[in-house]
């Protein structure tokens, strides 16, 4: 299933299919972005536009769950959080104190530990209520939320974190003559974070699992069906981490990882909005050049093994909400495959796709239906998911997205769908390019794929796609010994009537 990342990337391939097109009634336009590389390695892109005098910046630490070790799944994600805490300079009205508590903190946590393991309940309580009574005495300390005031003092709007399976994003949008501001807030949260109130954190980090997945229908189906998806490599640990790892995750991990990692040559910094190009790039290089550049991760070499066969789950619930999903792996992203999927994806996707014509409209089996082709690094997935009706048969829903996929194998697409694909591509545009929180999300998304490029570039390549490269790519991708089936099917209880 899609994690918001390959979601995100998919939006983009929409988005981005547009930019190149030259039709009578699609004018060509032009993305204007320097690219620049610091010494250190802080990879920098700015794009120019005066629309409205507002920035949007994003700075993405291209460090998530893929590089989290067994046993430190999560760890990527509480990082998030505690990257709110503030620094030596933000958040602490007294630095040399805040030293004083941390320590003491993680004393303290160095003897709970040992005794949790041992079973000594007796010592875990009383050495907890002493931990929490210090934590208790440190937020007397506190400035609280001073980073998140900062940013809203000066006008900031979209303030915002996410984490996914490759990285991690600090998202604002200021006025212009704001910028300055973002520049000294994020150098010296990249230089100079401290991770106060870790443990009471990784409750609420636990209590975040606790409602989105394991109390929550959908959430363990879909992160089941993601580790079926994916045998070995890493997209198949949940972002926000493991149960069990959540609750063994300490500061000292947490600390070790942000000093290491969370630097410039790990890091992409995007400006999209009213801003001069040459003075902002000196104002980049005098707060974030003098950073040191950090360490890189070793690389990612582990990968899947091929397939062995189909795969399939069922999961029954009182709760379900009747859910079909299919998914296939596909290559990564700038492989030439994924151009014709995406005008497959055209196909059967929206209200006037193949899917929803069958499934929503003419059988009555589905409510919704979706199709999507989501371009990620090192893997890509192409999938379908059918949102069924109470009393649909799962086993007709299941033929009939299989005959649309065999369809999409034998029979050439038509030269009115290719044009559907693209007029649909070019609408997402228009609706969206004028956003330059969309376009600086996107930019710094695809530059973490390896080129921003890829992005202004779709256009061109989705549009030398012929009917002939869509049946190839589907009889190649559409295989159902390669591919991962799940069924989340509402349980219906019957209760005897013995009444006579």
């Amino acid at each position: 299933m899609k994690k918001f990342a390959r979601k995100i990337s998919s939006l983009v391939a929409c988005i981005a299919g547009a930019l190149m097109f030259t039709a009578p009634a699609m004018a060509q336009v032009n993305l204007t972005v320097h690219k620049e590389v610091l010494p250190n390695g802080l990879t920098v892109l700015l794009h120019p536009n005066k629309q409205a005098p507002t920035v949007s910046c994003r700075l993405f630490y291209v460090t998530g769950s893929v590089h989290e070790v067994p046993g430190k799944s999560g760890l990527a994600h509480i990082l998030e959080h505690e990257l709110f805490k503030g620094t030596k300079k933000v958040g602490i009205t007294d630095s040399i104190a805040d030293a004083k508590f941390m320590a003491t903190q993680d004393s303290l946590q160095a003897l709970i530990r040992p005794a949790i393991l041992a079973g000594d309940t007796a010592t875990v309580k009383k050495l907890t209520a002493e931990h929490d009574s210090v934590v208790n005495e440190h937020r007397k300390i506190f400035v609280k939320d001073e980073l998140w005031s900062a940013y809203q003092a000066a006008g900031g709007t979209g303030l915002n974190a996410f984490t996914s399976d490759l990285m991690t994003a600090y998202i604002v949008t200021l006025p212009k003559n704001k910028i300055e501001l973002f520049m000294w807030l994020e150098a010296d949260r990249m230089q100079n974070a401290v991770l106060r109130e870790f443990y009471s954190e990784r409750m609420v980090v636990r209590e975040e699992r606790r409602m989105r997945y394991d109390d929550k229908p959908t959430g363990r189906f879909i992160e089941t069906l993601n580790s079926m998806i994916y045998e070995a490599f890493p997209y198949r640990v949940p972002t926000i981490g493991w149960p069990s790892d959540i609750m063994n995750l300490t500061r000292e991990m947490a600390d070790e990882h942000y000093r290491k990692y969370y630097k410039p040559r790990n890091a992409i910094l995007v400006l999209a909005g009213d801003l001069d190009t040459t003075a902002t790039m000196e104002m980049v290089k005098k707060y974030f050049g003098p950073i040191p550049t950090g360490e890189a991760f070793p690389p990612l070499t582990i990968r899947d093994p091929e397939q062995a066969g189909e795969k399939r789950l069922t999961v029954t619930r009182p709760d379900a909400p009747n859910m079909y999903a299919l998914t296939f792996k596909t290559p990564e992203v700038g492989d030439s495959i994924l151009y014709p999927l995406d005008i497959a994806e055209g196909v059967l996707n929206g209200r006037s796709g193949r899917l929803y014509k069958r499934l929503v409209q003419e059988e009555k089996l589905a409510v919704s239906v979706s199709a999507s082709n989501s371009p990620n690094k090192y893997i890509s997935e192409f999938g379908v998911t059918v949102n069924m009706r109470p009393d649909a048969d799962p086993a007709k829903v299941e033929k009939i997205v299989w005959e649309e996929l065999e369809k999409l194998k034998t029979e050439p697409v038509t030269e009115r769908d290719f044009q559907k694909v693209k007029n649909r591509a070019y609408a997402g545009l228009v609706r969206s390019l004028t956003d330059m929180e969309n376009v600086a999300t996107m930019l710094a998304w695809y530059e973490m794929f390896g080129d921003y490029r890829i992005f202004l570039n779709w256009a061109d390549q989705l549009n030398k796609v012929s009917a002939a490269d869509v049946q190839t790519a589907a009889q190649k991708t559409f295989v159902k010994e390669k591919s991962v089936a799940g069924f989340l099917l509402k349980k219906i209880n019957f209760t005897k009537n013995t009444s006579k």
